[in-house]
């Protein structure tokens, strides 16, 4: 049975460690906060994700974790690292976090005979791992990659709020391999672990990093595309952007997963990865147009977001926006287009209030007090003179009109994801505005 080490605590990290120990193996998480070492300890969840806190608890005896990594390598057979590649002021990603990592993977390395795995599971750009991180492993082991430890670089495709569920039943596996012995082993760890028996994809280290950002910069570009039809459905008579996107995702070529027309995308992954795709492509001499468009295009949605609201309400009015997180289900504002719409109405000489289920407090910290954060969606829906559903959360589908009973007699609700009920939809005191929706 090999045992596992998993080099940073946060959400994919602590996910990752709970689901593998879950699956049998022993676990050693690694992370410099003391907080997050001592939470696992605990057998709570060092961070907010779905499930992880009954998960850990459940699987005590096989996970726990520590600050040192010489400790968490001389125990295992294997270390994935998930540290922080935070984007920098180019586009690309910064290695800052993952070098020092890997020092101190590479001197853990120097103390142990026995075979070792490396895995690199943050998301880089094309040449990373070759160029920059193995070289830092080998000058701080003494060794050569592919001699006494191996190398991968596989990066997971999960969202936040379901990543156990994500991790545990992928599309597929992706291993970038520094050779052929490498990318067995972690072929073989990956088949004891996944729930649905995915594909694997094995290819050059290259190649993985490119597919990685590959697949989130082709997935905006479907949002972008399916917005872009929202606006043009709501400029038609008749339009319905719901039955156009629906008939489009029949083609087996197409798929209806993200084609649906509604606000733009956001959050820590895609907007950086598709900026990260248009930044390389343009260090290779190759002009990414489709990158740099999809882009464009979804801040070209926000922009549309406030016209739409400046012409249905006079400067000075309330307007409460329901959802701040950037998608249902998750305590995440990064790069969240419902935060920045309330900041932009706020800045615009709107009164903003706002709620989300999870996301209030983290929206709070963001907004500060530019928009009043309300406790409940009824709360924020009584003081509006509009109100705006700006993720398609179920606790928006499920408000009724009697939420609306005590609101202002010329209240008009927005609904940029047409989940409102059709009660609510057809009530006598609420003037009803779908996007994507024509007159």
């Amino acid at each position: 049975m090999k045992k596992i080490n998993i080099v940073g605590l946060g959400k994919l990290g602590a996910s990752m460690a709970a689901a593998i120990a879950d699956r049998g193996f022993h676990v050693v998480g690694v992370d410099i906060d003391k907080k997050a070492v001592e939470e696992m300890n605990a057998g709570r969840a060092p961070v907010q994700e779905t499930g992880l806190g009954e998960l850990i608890e459940k699987n005590r005896g096989r996970l726990r974790a520590t600050t040192e990594h010489v400790e968490a390598v001389l125990e295992s057979d294997i270390s994935f690292v998930i540290v922080p590649t935070p984007s920098d002021e180019r586009g690309a990603f910064s290695l800052q976090y993952a070098r020092w990592a890997f020092e101190k993977l590479g001197a853990a390395l120097a103390l142990k005979k026995e075979p070792h795995l490396v895995v690199m599971t943050s998301t880089v750009l094309p040449g990373a791992c070759r160029k920059e991180l193995v070289p830092v492993l080998e000058a701080t082991s003494g060794s050569k990659a592919g001699k006494k430890w191996g190398f991968c670089y596989s990066p997971e495709f999960i969202a936040l709020g379901s990543v156990i569920r994500d991790f545990l039943n992928p599309d597929f596996t992706l291993i970038g391999e520094w050779d052929k012995k490498s990318g067995d082993l972690l072929e073989e760890f990956y088949s004891q672990i996944m729930l649905n028996s995915p594909a694997c994809c094995r290819m050059s280290l290259e190649n993985a990093e490119l597919t990685k950002i590959s697949v989130n910069s082709f997935i905006t570009t479907k949002i972008a595309f399916a917005n872009t039809l929202a606006e043009l459905c709501g400029r038609m008579s008749g339009g319905d952007v719901d039955a156009v996107t629906h008939a489009l995702g029949c083609d087996k070529r197409i798929g209806a997963r993200y084609l649906k027309g509604g606000m733009g995308f956001g959050g820590p992954c895609f907007p950086r990865d598709n900026k990260a795709f248009h930044f390389m492509a343009a260090e290779l001499g190759v002009e990414a147009r489709i990158a740099a468009a999809t882009d464009g295009m979804n801040q070209q949605t926000l922009s549309n977001a406030v016209r739409c609201i400046q012409k249905s309400v006079a400067t000075g009015s309330t307007v409460g926006i329901l959802g701040l997180a950037y998608k249902p289900f998750s305590h995440v504002v990064e790069q969240s287009q419902a935060l920045q719409l309330a900041r932009m109405l706020a800045e615009n000489g709107y009164r903003v209030l706002g709620y989300d289920p999870l996301a209030g407090e983290m929206a709070r910290m963001e907004l500060r007090d530019k928009v009043m954060i309300m406790p409940s969606a009824r709360e924020c829906i009584q003081q509006a003179d509009m109100v705006v559903m700006a993720t398609p959360d179920p606790e928006f589908a499920q408000l009724s009109p009697e939420d609306f009973e005590n609101a202002k007699p010329e209240m008009i609700l927005f609904d940029f994801w047409r989940v409102a009920s059709e009660k609510l939809r057809l009530a006598e005191h609420i003037r009803y505005v779908a996007y994507g929706r024509g007159g």
